[in-house]
């Protein structure tokens, strides 16, 4: 699967985390993220990572347009409710795009949890279905 991991900066912590909970998990799929956010992951836990620009810089427009064009499968994107982001129309429009191509959408840890617990029995092959391939 592909997978998007997304985190801003308050949540960085947290995103870490949790990807190494589940390191074993996420080491049999394709990540990526955003800029510092697949840096922090790459360099704690060693997992490849596919970096995009930061968030502001345009990295949640590079995602949105995996999701748009069907490569992607997941998105985790630990969002701060709490403080205003300057990229808020990009944040809004990537999530839209989750709702528009069906793309599961985690926001915070425990959403998260419920999806990558899924993805390690196999409940998102589904997906592979929608982007037109067959998997044993």
């Amino acid at each position: 699967m592909e997978i998007a991991l997304i985190a801003h900066d308050k949540k960085k912590d947290d995103m870490i985390r949790f990807v190494t909970a589940y390191q074993d998990i996420f080491a049999q799929h394709r990540l990526y993220a955003t800029g510092t956010t697949g840096k922090r992951i790459n360099e704690e836990t060693n997992l490849p990572v596919i970096r995009f620009q930061s968030g502001p810089y345009g990295g949640d427009q590079e995602i949105g347009a995996l999701i748009a064009n069907n490569k992607l499968d997941m998105v985790i994107f630990f969002r701060d409710p709490l403080t205003a982001q300057p990229h808020e129309p990009d944040v809004t429009a990537l999530i839209r795009l989750c709702d528009v191509y069906s793309v599961p959408l985690a926001t915070n840890m425990g959403t998260a949890e419920v999806l990558v617990r899924g993805l390690e029995k196999g409940d998102l092959q589904w997906r592979s279905i929608i982007r037109g391939e067959t998997r044993a």
